[in-house]
C-alpha cells in the first residue's frame, strides 16, 4: 500500500492568517481568547469570593500560597501548548495538513505524559514547597489539602491546553474560546455547591476545579478530533521522530514560562514576612490581574498562530506588521483595563471583604500600578514571536533575567523601605526595562530574518 501524502488529503480551507486584515485577525483571536480566559479567570475570582465568605483569612492565604505553586504547572502546560501551536501553525502555513495532524496527535501524547509526571512530582513535593514559601500551621495544612486534590486534574489540564493551542493554530478562535468558557461555567456552578451546600470548604473549591479541568479536556479534544480532524493515527516511530522537534520548542518555552512563577514565588515569600493579611491581598490581586488583563494574555497566545502561519508561508512583511499591531493593541487593552480597575477598586475591596493591608494593596495596584502591565504585555507578545520563529532561547534568557536580576534586588529593597506595598511596587516596576529591551530585540530579529529568506533556524521538516 502506498503511503498517503498531503496531496491525497481532502480539500480544506487555506491557512486563515496569510491573507486578510491582520488587525482584524488579531482582534478576533484576542477577543475570543480574552472571553475564554476572562471566563476562567472570573471563575477563579468567584472562587476566591466564595471562599472569602467563609470568613477565614487562613483559607485565602492558603489559596495564595497554592497559587504560587500552581503557576509552575500552568507554565509547563503553556510551554507544551506553545510547541503545539508553533509546529501546527507553521505546517498549516506550508499547506501540509497531514503533517500538521501528525504533529497534533504527538503533541497531545507528549502533553499527557508530561502532565502525569508533573502531577506525581508535585504531589510528592507539596509539603516542602509550601514550607519554602513560608506557609506554616493551619495555613500550611489547608494549602496542602487544596493542592493534593488539584494534582488529580493536571493531566486533563495539560491535554486541554494543547487542544486549545491546536485550535488557535488552525485559526478557530471560537472553539479555542469554548475550551475555557465551558470549563469556567462548570467551575463557577459547582463552587457554591461543593463549598457551601456540601460543606467541603476549601476542599470543595479544589474538587470543582478538577471537574472544570475535565470539562476543558472534553471540549478541546472534541474540537480538534471531530471538528477539524487534526489528529492522525498515533504511531510510535513518528512519535519518537517528532519528540526532538517538539522538545526543541517546548523545553525553552517551559523554561521561559517557569520564570514568572519563580518570580511570583519569591514575591509571595517576601510578602509572607509581612503577615497573612498581606498574603491574602496578594492572592486577591493575583485573581484580579488576569481578569483585568485577560485580553493581553489572549493577545500573547493569539499572535503566535498568526505569525506562525505567515512564517510557514514566508510572508515576512506580514509577520513584522502583525508584531507591531499586537504591541499597539497591548497598549490599548492596558489603558482600558486600568480605567476599569481604578473605578472598581472600592467595590472589589468590599466584595472580597478585604481590610487593612490587603485593602491597601488592592488600591495600590488598581489605581497606581496597573498601567505598568503594558510592559509585561509587550514581553508576552515578544515571547510568543521568539518561540514561533525558532528563537525560544532569547525568550528564556529575557524572562529569567527579569525573574532574577529584575525582581530579587528590587523586591528586597522595596520590602525594606515600604513593606508589602514596596514589594508590590518593585515587582511591577521591574518589568519596565525588560519590556523595552524585549521589543528592541524582536525588531532586530525581524531585520535579520528579512535580510535573508525569512526561514530562520530550526525549520520544521
Amino acid at each position: 500500500m502506498n503511503a498517503r501524502t498531503d496531496a491525497d488529503a481532502p480539500a480544506y480551507a487555506p491557512p486563515k492568517f496569510v491573507t486578510g486584515s491582520l488587525l482584524r485577525h488579531i482582534l478576533v483571536m484576542s477577543g475570543a481568547g480574552g472571553i475564554g480566559l476572562g471566563a476562567i479567570f472570573l471563575s477563579d475570582l468567584a472562587n476566591i469570593v466564595f471562599l472569602s465568605w467563609l470568613g477565614d483569612q487562613a483559607v485565602l492565604a492558603a489559596v495564595g500560597y497554592a497559587s504560587s505553586i500552581l503557576f509552575f504547572t500552568i507554565a509547563i502546560g503553556i510551554g507544551l501548548g506553545i510547541a503545539a501551536t508553533t509546529m501546527v501553525s507553521r505546517t498549516l502555513g506550508q499547506r501540509r495538513r497531514l503533517r500538521a495532524a501528525r504533529y497534533s496527535v504527538n503533541a497531545h501524547i507528549a502533553s499527557l505524559v508530561a502532565g502525569i509526571l508533573v502531577a506525581i512530582a508535585m504531589f510528592l513535593a507539596i509539603p516542602w514547597l509550601l514550607s519554602v514559601l513560608g506557609a506554616t500551621g493551619r495555613t500550611h495544612e489547608l494549602a496542602a489539602r487544596y493542592l493534593s486534590i488539584l494534582t488529580l486534574g493536571l493531566p486533563a489540564l495539560s491535554l486541554a491546553m494543547t487542544s486549545a493551542s491546536v485550535l488557535r493554530a488552525a485559526g478557530d478562535a471560537r472553539r479555542a474560546m469554548n475550551v475555557t468558557l465551558y470549563g469556567a461555567a462548570v467551575n463557577t456552578a459547582l463552587d457554591p455547591v461543593f463549598i457551601f451546600a456540601l460543606g467541603l470548604g476549601i476542599d470543595g473549591a479544589a474538587w470543582a476545579t478538577v471537574a472544570a479541568r475535565l470539562a476543558f479536556m472534553v471540549v478541546g479534544l472534541y474540537g480538534v478530533v471531530r471538528v477539524h480532524g487534526l489528529v492522525a493515527r498515533p504511531r510510535l516511530p513518528t512519535f519518537l521522530a517528532d519528540i526532538p522537534v517538539f522538545a526543541g520548542i517546548a523545553v525553552p518555552a517551559i523554561l521561559t514560562n517557569i520564570a514568572a512563577p519563580v518570580s511570583n514565588a519569591y514575591v509571595t515569600a517576601t510578602i509572607a514576612t509581612h503577615g497573612d493579611n498581606a498574603v491574602a491581598g496578594w492572592a486577591i490581586i493575583g485573581r484580579i490581574m488576569p481578569v483585568a488583563f485577560g485580553a493581553i494574555y489572549a493577545l500573547s497566545s493569539s499572535i503566535g498562530p498568526i505569525v506562525g502561519q505567515n512564517y510557514g508561508a514566508r510572508e515576512g512583511a506580514r509577520m513584522r506588521e502583525a508584531f507591531k499591531l499586537a504591541l499597539a493593541v497591548n497598549v490599548g487593552f492596558t489603558i482600558a483595563a486600568w480605567a476599569l480597575l481604578a473605578l472598581l477598586a472600592p467595590s472589589l475591596i468590599r466584595a472580597f471583604g478585604a481590610t487593612g493591608e490587603a485593602a491597601h494593596l488592592i488600591t495600590l495596584f488598581n489605581v497606581w500600578l496597573a498601567p505598568l502591565f503594558a510592559f509585561m504585555g509587550a514581553l508576552f507578545v515578544v515571547n510568543a514571536v521568539f518561540n514561533t520563529l525558532g528563537y525560544a532561547h532569547y525568550a528564556t534568557v529575557l524572562n529569567w533575567t527579569r525573574a532574577t536580576v529584575g525582581t530579587i534586588p528590587l523586591v528586597h529593597l522595596g520590602s525594606s523601605l515600604a513593606g508589602a506595598s514596596g514589594v508590590l511596587t518593585a515587582h511591577m516596576a521591574g518589568g519596565i526595562l525588560f519590556g523595552i529591551v524585549a521589543v528592541w530585540l524582536c525588531l532586530r530579529l525581524f531585520d535579520r530574518l528579512l535580510d535573508g529568506d525569512g526561514s530562520g533556524p530550526n525549520g520544521l521538516r
